[in-house]
């Protein structure tokens, strides 16, 4: 018979029969289901059953704990090393057929060889003459290892508010403790802004936070500042000179009013502008200083502070043309009556009564501070002026713009000779270096430097051989121990190249040089050692340098 399907229902706790019936089986009651029609299944309730834990309740009895940790891991440190060491190459043997080959290829014709030689002999033997009389290579050096950078720039200094004005950098000067460099703003080009605004501003480079385009300090001055110059004691103190012919003392420790001595318009002011100012050590008063300005209007005045604020006239000299004593050396040139307009001075470091100046004349002069001839014709003012030049020197092509005395001294019983204390640099317009010696009127030596104007000369306050010069195309750094023919390193100040006016050495910190240009930036160099550290014998070779060139 067919099997019987069932459906398990737990919930309702019934069977039921799924499917169809079997033929013949009897059908279920009516009114019931299946199963208990037919009396095989009924309902019913169980109780539940409970069945305890003996293993959970052995265990809290014995109050074991259990844990899961590894025993401790024993560790030991070994190294490998081999006993042994052995290098070994791999090589293919040559075949020797590429040998003979090779010794085919270097054989040489030695007959064809020497008929050739013998035929350009006499045009080699010619050319090779020519170039021993060759001056084209003088002064260079071959240089067989890779030249490292000698000189970085490290701050490029700016105030924009003078740039916006298209003012420039006429003066650069460092402060007594090295830390500080000031710089003024005008204008050296042709025109008259005596009454136009400029500025004069400072930078600590020591400061924590340098920003190069806002000054510690802005002084506005209101006529063009030409020149600047530190006190050399006093940190704080720094002298101007305008182009409306007055000098001017700040004191930078003053914010408020910073002008602390000034000369005013006076018979004894300047009535050109006042183009450099040096501090000069007092004779009279030791640690004291006084002012020192030299002008076009052919005056050098020296200044003495008032209590009051003015600066009132000390001493002075007058350069006169008719005054200046001729040489036979010298070409006859036309001298005039009117005064010389004087563009720069420099004292000697070893002499305090011996200076030299540049003038617009295109001369340098040695003048003293002992002079008592009277400058003729008498100028009016509150002290007489007198004409303190000695010798006149073989002059440049144009106006002498900067001059600078050695600051090397070499002790030595030969007064005459070309001692590095009797030298000083002169440049002009003309583009030329010249190397003097304060006891002849010929230069030791012009170098033609730039076809363009040079504007400042500034000789190394460490090392003898090393000077540099400010030129209308950058900076030019000089080491005549390497070449005395061109510059060892010549500095693009900036992309534009634009005139660099002014530069001066940092005296504290000798790898330092500042130099200012007419874009209105200074820029402050660091040097290698290159240039800062004194080789041997240094000193010597300066002088015989100059005997040479002398003989």
């Amino acid at each position: 018979s067919p099997r019987a399907r069932f459906h398990g229902n737990r919930r309702r706790g019934r069977w039921e029969r799924r499917g169809p019936r079997p033929p013949g089986a009897t059908p279920d009651p009516p009114g019931l289901p299946g199963p208990l029609r037919s009396g095989m299944f009924a309902d019913g309730t169980a109780p539940g059953a409970d069945v305890q834990s003996l293993w959970r309740t052995a265990r809290s009895a014995r109050c074991e704990a259990k844990t899961c940790q590894t025993g401790k891991i024993s560790t030991a440190e070994a190294a490998a090393q081999s006993h042994a060491a052995r290098d070994a190459a791999v090589q293919t043997e040559q075949s020797k057929d590429a040998v003979q080959d090779f010794q085919q290829e270097v054989q040489v014709d030695y007959t064809g060889l020497l008929s050739f030689l013998q035929r350009v002999e006499d045009a080699v033997i010619k050319e090779l003459n020519k170039n021993w009389k060759s001056h084209a290579f003088d002064g260079f050096e071959v240089n067989w290892t890779d030249q490292d950078e000698t000189v970085l720039c490290l701050h490029t200094l700016s105030y924009p508010e003078a740039q916006d004005q298209k003012l420039q950098v006429t003066s650069v000067s460092w402060n007594a403790t090295g830390s500080v460099i000031a710089c003024s703003y005008g204008r050296l080009d042709n025109g008259d802004w005596s009454t136009e605004k400029s500025y004069v501003c400072t930078w600590n480079l020591d400061r924590r936070g340098l920003n190069p385009q806002h000054p510690d300090l802005v002084v506005d001055v209101p006529s063009s500042v030409m020149c600047l110059a530190f006190h050399p004691s006093q940190p704080s103190l720094i002298a101007g000179g305008l182009f409306s012919g007055e000098l001017v003392v700040w004191d930078t420790s003053r914010t408020e009013d910073p002008v602390i001595w000034r000369t005013g318009m006076t018979d004894d002011t300047h009535t050109d502008p006042v183009y450099q100012v040096n501090w000069v050590p007092d004779t009279k008063h030791r640690n004291h200083a006084r002012l020192l300005s030299v002008a076009t209007d052919g005056k050098i005045l020296m200044w003495r502070e008032e209590r009051d604020g003015r600066l009132a006239l000390a001493e002075g000299f007058a350069l006169v043309a008719q005054q200046i004593p001729r040489s036979t050396r010298l070409k006859k040139v036309a001298w005039g009556e009117a005064a010389m307009g004087v563009t720069s001075l420099s004292f000697s470091h070893f002499d305090p009564g011996v200076f030299v100046v540049g003038v617009e004349g295109g001369h340098a002069l040695r003048c003293s501070t002992l002079a008592q001839a009277p400058a003729l014709p008498r100028p009016g003012g509150s002290v007489p002026l007198r004409a303190p030049a000695e010798l006149a020197f073989s002059p440049h092509a144009g106006p002498v713009y900067s001059v600078s005395c050695s600051p090397f001294h070499r002790q030595s019983c030969f007064l005459l000779s070309p001692s590095p204390r009797n030298l000083f640099l002169s440049c002009g317009t003309d583009g030329q270096v010249h190397l003097h010696s304060m006891l002849q009127t010929q230069p030791l030596f012009a170098l033609q430097l730039s076809k363009k104007y040079l504007f400042c000369v500034c000789w190394s306050p460490v090392r003898p051989l090393v000077f540099a010069a400010a030129s209308g195309e950058g900076v030019h750094l000089f080491d005549l121990a390497r070449s005395m023919q061109k510059p060892t390193v010549s500095l693009k100040q900036s992309m534009s190249n634009c005139p660099v006016y002014c530069l001066e050495f940092n005296t504290k910190h000798t790898q330092l040089l500042a130099a200012g240009d007419a874009a209105g930036t200074v820029k402050v160099w660091q040097l290698s050692s290159d240039f800062t550290e004194q080789g041997p014998r240094e000193m010597s070779h300066l002088e015989q340098l100059a005997s040479e060139i002398m003989d």
